[in-house]
């Protein structure tokens, strides 16, 4: 899979522009029209936050309405995925469900059980004022920004966080008003992938494009994207020719690409 209007400084990294795409990962719908059967664990929604991490999901949402464009049933079925080489920044948003010492799991608003590591230089928010990490309770929703790590194709691994920043939402929802707002379409074993897009989707975009940013680049984008087109966790986040940005959605059925304009505001997905 190969893929999303906050303009505060970031949790960490420099912002880093490293490898070509193409070379990276192998674009999620080639593999998925590729292989039959199977089931990839579904993705998590989020809610960005001011600066970086609290700015409310209405707000941001009504920020974004691109309306649909086109739309077509494709016959290819889901099967698990997994991108060839390392992982890169990204997050995802959802509703604690245990907590640890060196960490807790969340459940994305389509079900999909996120595993979020801590260490000692992991930030913690309630809104935009900084707590303790004692301030992460069951039942909590969250955005949390860190390295991804997607499971193996073929096991049942979870996906994991390696938490920069986890930002508690008081009275959120984990993202779930967004997604379906957004029409987010979570995955099921065997069914049809959807081939649609909602919004502008950039002229210089082609699948398995752009440059692989990091830093504080790569969680702006994320915390934008999840704003608006939630359900997903992004596992990496590509900059366009054009300059845009296109952050890579996973694991659900659809959208796989959201497209943020130079600004970090999202423009449209697919």
């Amino acid at each position: 899979m190969n893929d999303y209007d906050p303009t505060s400084e970031s949790p960490a990294g420099p912002d880093s522009v490293t490898t070509s795409e193409p070379a990276r990962r192998p674009s999620v719908r080639r593999m998925l029209a590729t292989k039959k059967g199977g089931a990839i664990a579904v993705a998590g929604l989020t809610c960005a936050a001011a600066g970086l991490a609290g700015v409310g999901v209405s707000s941001a949402a009504a920020a974004a309405s691109p309306s649909a464009t086109a739309t077509a049933t494709a016959t290819p079925t889901a099967t698990p995925t997994a991108p060839a080489t390392g992982p890169e920044p990204g997050g995802s948003t959802g509703i604690v469900d245990t907590t640890s010492t060196s960490g807790f799991t969340f459940a994305t608003a389509t079900g999909v059980e996120v595993t979020v590591e801590e260490t000692s230089t992991t930030k913690y928010e309630v809104g935009i004022l900084p707590a303790p990490a004692k301030a992460v309770k069951k039942g909590a929703s969250v955005l949390v920004l860190g390295v991804v790590t997607t499971p193996v194709m073929g096991t049942s691994d979870p996906t994991v966080i390696a938490a920069t920043q986890v930002t508690v939402q008081p009275g959120g929802d984990g993202g779930a008003a967004a997604a379906a707002a957004a029409g987010v379409v979570p995955l099921q074993p065997g069914q049809p992938l959807p081939v649609k897009s909602v919004g502008t989707i950039p002229s210089d975009y082609t699948e398995g494009g752009g440059t692989i940013v990091t830093g504080s680049a790569a969680y702006k984008a994320t915390t934008a994207s999840q704003a608006v087109v939630p359900g997903g966790v992004v596992d990496r986040v590509v900059q366009l020719s054009g300059g845009e940005y296109e952050v890579h959605n996973i694991p659900i059925a659809w959208p796989h690409h959201v497209f943020l304009n130079k600004n970090f505001k999202v423009i449209g997905w697919e």
